[in-house]
């Protein structure tokens, strides 16, 4: 499948930026992850994971563990564990019958930033380099499809406890984001709906 389906081309339709939408993938999409995305990842101590079972019917659940507990093995490899938890197991369970999964890392924090991988997943129970990742009950292995940056500009600075100031407030005129006058976006940014 393609980076964007009828649905994703409807809604940009409708906000006129599917030229938008089609420059930041020209310009941020990638199939494997670069030694920056593996420094960020390997340096997280928790992400999101997105999953869905056969139905389509998504979940999310929050993974964390200390810091080098995901890893990048290589640029189209992601892994990590699974630890002991509440005994559902609805992310393993779910990749069981659908392998498609996203991964959302964000840093929370002054300097916030976004990564999401999506891509597919197997769960390993006996991978012989598990003794390697403490705690591990299985090991989950991620090929990346399609790995981007997101706009960070909407994430709070949980550590200083300061709001975003990109948030929009009633009775504000919303701070437009420097990316937006980029040379390898402006063109493309279409008018802000007042």
């Amino acid at each position: 499948m393609g980076f964007y389906h009828d649905g994703h081309r409807a809604v940009q339709d409708r906000f006129a930026s599917t030229a938008l939408a089609d420059r930041l993938e020209q310009v941020t999409h990638r199939t494997a992850l670069t030694a920056e995305d593996a420094d960020f990842v390997n340096g997280a101590s928790f992400f999101f994971l997105a999953t869905a079972d056969a139905g389509g019917r998504p979940d999310c659940s929050y993974k964390g563990g200390a810091v080098g507990f995901v890893r990048v093995m290589t640029p189209s490899l992601v892994v990590f564990p699974d630890y002991d938890g509440n005994g559902m197991f609805r992310s393993l369970g779910n990749i069981a019958v659908n392998p498609a999964v996203a991964l959302l890392f964000i840093a929370l924090s002054a300097a916030p930033k976004r990564l999401r991988i999506n891509g597919r997943a197997e769960v390993a129970f006996d991978d012989p380099s598990m003794p390697g990742f403490a705690g591990a009950q299985a090991l989950i292995k991620v090929t990346p499809e399609h790995v981007f940056p997101n706009c960070p500009r909407y994430i709070h600075d949980v550590a200083a406890g300061a709001p975003s100031p990109y948030s929009p407030r009633a009775g504000e005129t919303p701070v437009e984001p420097a990316w937006k006058g980029f040379d390898a976006f402006k063109d493309v940014v279409p008018p802000r709906k007042v």
